[in-house]
């Protein structure tokens, strides 16, 4: 289990940094939006992600 965590978080580290590496202006001013989101916005975004990325889970691993 600790295996697969860890290539988990080396892949998530892989994904975050694809978009700063190919368009680092752009990414910038991604950031800078999402500064300015208020908080219930910014937590239903985070919820959002969170379940898609556990039924993707579980669709591919189950």
């Amino acid at each position: 289990m600790w295996q697969d965590l860890g290539a988990a978080f080396c892949l998530m580290l892989v994904i975050e940094g694809i978009m700063p590496f190919l368009n680092p202006r752009r990414w910038r001013n991604l950031v800078a939006t999402i500064a300015v989101i208020d908080d219930k916005t910014l937590r239903l975004f985070g919820l959002f992600s969170m379940l898609l990325g556990a039924s993707l889970l579980y669709l591919i691993r189950g």
